[in-house]
């Protein structure tokens, strides 16, 4: 499945409606350490047909960014039933990331 890039308008379908878990990747086009996770998670949405993967720009959704109190990006949240159950920031391993899905 493709990464679904998340703005304002659609993030109450996509993610709060969603009944497959959903990993959300906070990040900013000026951010290295974001360059680094991005073929991670997108890796992650061509693997795993159980899980939706999301992108927000910060820059572009700063109110989101602000809803999920972003200070540090790339920031990766895992929402399930509309509820958030984990968090990670900074650079991981695509495995590490496989197991917050978990």
């Amino acid at each position: 499945m493709s990464v679904i890039e998340l703005t304002q308008d659609n993030f109450e379908q996509e993610v709060m409606q969603s009944d497959k878990p959903v990993l959300i990747d906070f990040w900013a086009d000026w951010c290295g350490p974001c360059r680094m996770m991005s073929p991670i998670v997108d890796a992650i949405a061509q693997k795993l047909d159980s899980v939706k993967v999301c992108k927000i720009n910060v820059d572009a959704n700063e109110k989101l960014a602000m809803q999920f109190n972003v200070m540090s990006i790339p920031t990766l949240v895992v929402i399930k039933d509309g509820k958030e159950v984990a968090r990670s920031v900074g650079v991981k391993s695509e495995q590490s990331v496989i197991d917050m899905l978990s």
